[in-house]
């Protein structure tokens, strides 16, 4: 299968919404992309429609279109019938001179080739009586059952869709013709791939738009009907059937839509509780005016049909139809069966994802899967990983932090934007004096210590880091760092007790005060000595000198 869906790596956020919206789950995750599997794959288009960052986007084949054009054949439009509820307001005749503008030698209806396929529908009804007829106009929905239920091949109508019947019709008509088809669905272009040369390219609706848009070229809003168009219902809910004569006896006749519920009639089938009917399956809710092309980024079924139903006659269109031969198509088995875990293998993959007991198996479907074990099996295929499992993640986070918290040596206090206490652990209980966490879970912070740096961080959202503080509530004295979490809503207090280590700082500061005033008491009496000596020295001195006057005093008498 040629690649017709591709991954936008770059744009892939690892949200697993792909494999939750996938019917067949044919997803593959590595690295944390998502890769579609192509042999498994049915090109329903769910995926592209439902990814929130468009990481799925169809293949562009405007320039294949383009080499076309610019060769010597005519190349003929095969336009879906599900044009005039994709562009509003515009018929046949104005798409026609639209894409005549583009180089287009002609434009006509798929529905003519709908017409073709719906009498052939009749006449096996009538001729053949099959005892289950399933319609095979939806390309997913036939790469469903040869993928998923081969069993059921014997009653999938043998006969080739709309789209191809009209290109071959066209070729017929115009030997030397190019055909390309237009419509809102992805599948059409690996239908095209194995049309044998039936249909030579194929573009969304999407494609065309953008390419009338580059050309400036505008749609004319004219609307133009004929009688002879009943086959325009076949893009709805229960148009084929709408188009058929379903009198035909003993048959019921039903019309079906949405991968879902066509598994689950196949499923019937299978089981033999669906007999004796015509079913119309189409993979789209609301039929093509739901394509994948359209839902993306035209989706309005209500508003689609009402289009479509305006839009349609009450009579077949004028055509003529080909031998059986000519329309006939054989729908081989499709192989894609991957290998399959023994029950041991299985159970070994549940322990890693963290269960290991039936109650573990949640079976929520976050990761895509309908149950754990349908996860374990997609693991062991390797499709998925471990990871993907929410609640496994979730609680080996909380584990890891809880382990954490409850074993750090800090003090640690969650609040909230009330200043309500909404985490505590084992060491902030016991440095706050609390008796049990339950005491102040939930319950003002005030209660146990000043909270006026917690609501300071809260409204400035500026962290306060390494700070000192006493808490007289406790008396102790911490080192602190409050910061607010990411979402801006919680404050974390993170304490470390430096109470011995603040005591034993005061001690030696008051050691250190009183050998100062010693040292300070002891040059003071010091000093006092030196200065009496001083006075002591000072007086005999003064006394010999005046002796010592008194003497040479007297000697120079004599």
């Amino acid at each position: 299968m040629a690649e017709h869906l591709r991954l936008k790596k770059s744009n892939c956020k690892n949200c697993y919404k792909c494999i939750r919206h996938c019917p067949v789950k044919s997803i593959r995750f590595s690295a944390g992309q998502a890769n579609i599997i192509s042999n498994e794959c049915i090109l329903c288009g769910h995926c592209f429609v439902v990814c929130p960052q468009n990481a799925k986007e169809i293949v562009d084949d405007t320039e294949k279109v383009k080499v076309l054009l610019s060769g010597e054949s005519p190349v003929v439009v095969s336009l879906a019938p599900s044009f005039i509820a994709n562009y509003d307001g515009v018929g046949i005749e104005s798409m026609r001179e639209a894409l005549k503008k583009l180089g287009f030698s002609d434009v006509e209806e798929t529905a003519i080739g709908a017409t073709i396929v719906k009498r052939e529908y009749e006449r096996m009804l009538k001729e053949e009586k099959p005892n289950i007829l399933i319609s095979s106009c939806c390309h997913s929905i036939n790469l469903l059952i040869r993928k998923y239920f081969p069993s059921l091949l014997p009653y999938l109508a043998d006969v080739t869709t709309p789209m191809q019947a009209h290109c071959a019709d066209i070729k017929r008509r115009i030997p030397e013709a190019k055909t390309v088809f237009i419509g809102p669905c992805v599948a059409k272009k690996d239908e095209a791939d194995y049309s044998n040369g039936t249909v030579d390219a194929v573009l969304t609706f999407e494609e065309l738009s953008q390419w009338l848009k580059n050309e400036q070229i505008e749609l004319k809003k004219t609307v133009d009907t004929t009688d002879e168009s009943r086959a325009r219902f076949f893009p709805t809910t229960g148009g084929i059937l709408k188009t058929m004569d379903c009198s035909e006896k003993g048959y019921t006749y039903l019309a079906l839509d949405g991968v879902e519920n066509c598994i689950a009639a196949l499923k019937d089938i299978e089981t033999g509780n669906i007999r004796n009917s015509f079913i119309e399956m189409s993979a789209c809710i609301g039929g093509c005016i739901g394509g994948p092309v359209m839902e993306k980024h035209h989706h309005s079924p209500v508003k689609g049909y009402i289009s479509v139903s305006s839009y349609a006659g009450s009579k077949d269109f004028d055509v003529k139809q080909p031998e059986v031969s000519k329309i006939k198509y054989t729908y081989s088995p499709i192989e894609h069966q991957a290998a399959m875990p023994s029950e041991f293998e299985i159970q070994n993959i549940l322990h890693e994802m963290g269960k290991f007991k039936p109650s573990d198996e949640l079976n929520c479907g976050s990761c895509g899967y309908e149950t754990c074990r349908d996860k374990a099996i997609a693991i062991f295929q390797g499709k998925a990983v471990v990871s993907m499992c929410l609640p496994f993640l979730k609680e080996k986070a909380e584990n890891f932090s809880d382990t954490i918290v409850k074993n750090s040596p800090n003090a640690l206090i969650v609040v909230n934007d009330r200043m309500e206490v909404q985490q505590i652990n084992n060491a902030a209980v016991r440095l706050l004096n609390i008796r049990y966490k339950t005491d102040i879970l939930g319950d003002q912070l005030v209660r146990i210590m000043n909270p006026d740096d917690f609501m300071r961080v809260q409204r400035s959202k500026q962290g306060i880091y390494n700070q000192r503080v006493y808490l007289s509530e406790c008396d102790r004295h911490v080192e602190q760092t409050i910061v607010p979490a990411e979402d801006g809503r919680l404050v974390i207090g993170i304490m470390h007790d430096v109470t011995d280590e603040e005591r034993e700082r005061r001690k030696k500061e008051s050691i250190g005060r009183e050998t100062v005033e010693v040292a300070d008491k002891v040059v003071e009496k010091q000093m006092r000595i030196v200065q009496e000596i001083a006075s002591l020295l000072g007086e005999t001195a003064a006394e010999t000198k005046i002796a010592l006057s008194k003497l040479k005093e007297s000697i120079n008498d004599d």
